[in-house]
């Protein structure tokens, strides 16, 4: 369901500009103008023939560009992506005409995208909305809005090429990070909900478990984030002109003997901004595959221990990070609004066997 179909061929036309002079290759003249394309699968349709320069098939990745060159190249288009209302369980913590608060499981992506084009949240919601299947066109871009019982705000596409529909999503969590998130009903509530976010005045606290006891027990984060230039897919601490301003506050609420129990609070909303702010603290969170979190960075390295943890992390694969608390002002009635969901089965698993195991620091 929601799944791509036969893809469907088209040509795309480059004229070189005349005054072009940097002779690069083919491979990456090709990769920098087509959307959605990675150098390796631009190569792999200039080695199967599908690349033709000045009407002249070219089979070499590496055929310099030249001024004045007509390359013709042909693609395999997706066709228009729908989005299928399914039935998935929903945990709601609230609900009225204007929102809807859910506890997001781990495991559960927010809007459908590349790799993902169904069980995700959306999915989910439009369901539970009633609402009918969506379609876009991947190259184009057209939709046409209607009642969806979600707000359209970031229903189109946000770029041509990129089919990413976002019915009622005002803010993410990511894919493991389970918790609190609030989908709007309407365009105004998504309107005045966004306002708060980016006013920072919304009430955003996470638990995590991470390696390590901070020192101090509590403090305040503040850098900028961007791309990891080494891993694209990665987020970062980078310097000022290559990222965006992102601030965090922790505090300690509870040690073991090499791990704790930390509370994180957003003033910022970046992506990956807890987990990346954790491991610049060299305190990474317990389980995070992207950020140094599945392997021993405190305590002994031994093979009883990492036996210990290996088995944590079969019940715990993945970040042990939970949005645990949401706060806002309703944007209709403009009552504050205060929720909270206790962190998971698997996360409490993981404190119990911890406070069991290796105990808590001695003073």
């Amino acid at each position: 369901m929601g799944d791509w179909v036969e893809n469907i061929e088209s040509v795309i036309t480059l004229k070189v500009p005349s005054g072009y002079r940097d002779l690069a290759r083919l491979d990456v003249y090709l990769t920098a103008f087509i959307q959605n394309a990675t150098r390796a699968k631009v190569q792999r349709s200039i080695r199967e023939g599908q690349v033709s320069v000045n009407r002249r098939e070219v089979i070499k990745v590496s055929h310099k560009v030249q001024a004045g060159d007509f390359i013709e190249c042909r693609v395999m288009r997706p066709p228009p992506l729908e989005i299928v209302p399914e039935d998935l369980p929903l945990d709601i913590i609230f609900e009225d005409e204007d929102l809807v608060v859910v506890n997001k499981a781990a495991g559960m992506v927010v809007h459908p995208a590349y790799g993902h084009r169904s069980g995700t949240l959306v999915n989910a919601m439009l369901y539970h909305v009633g609402a009918s299947v969506l379609s876009v066109e991947a190259d184009k871009g057209d939709f046409e809005f209607a009642d969806l019982g979600l707000s359209n705000v970031n229903l189109a596409p946000p770029h041509k090429g990129m089919p990413v529909i976002r019915p009622g999503i005002v803010h993410r969590l990511d894919k493991d990070t389970s918790g609190l998130l609030v989908v709007a009903k309407n365009d105004v509530a998504h309107a005045k909900l966004a306002r708060q976010f980016e006013k920072h005045t919304i009430r955003r606290r996470y638990q995590a478990i991470v390696w390590g006891l901070p020192d101090p027990p509590e403090g305040t984060v503040q850098t900028y984030l961007g791309r990891d230039p080494r891993n694209r897919k990665h987020m970062a601490v980078v310097a000022e002109k290559q990222g965006k301003w992102a601030v965090t506050h922790y505090r300690t609420l509870s040690n073991f003997t090499h791990t704790s129990l930390l509370e994180f609070r957003l003033e910022t909303g970046r992506t990956h901004q807890i987990r990346v702010h954790a491991k610049h603290l060299h305190h990474p969170i317990v389980g995070d595959p992207s950020y140094d979190g599945q392997r021993i960075s405190y305590g002994p390295d031994t093979d009883r221990r990492r036996a210990f943890f290996k088995n944590l992390f079969k019940v715990l694969p993945r970040q042990a990070l939970h949005a645990r608390e949401l706060g806002f002002v309703h944007p209709r009635t403009e009552e504050t609004l205060h929720f909270e969901a206790e962190i998971p089965a698997d996360m409490t698993y993981v404190v119990d066997r911890l406070r069991e195991i290796e105990g808590v620091p001695e003073n």
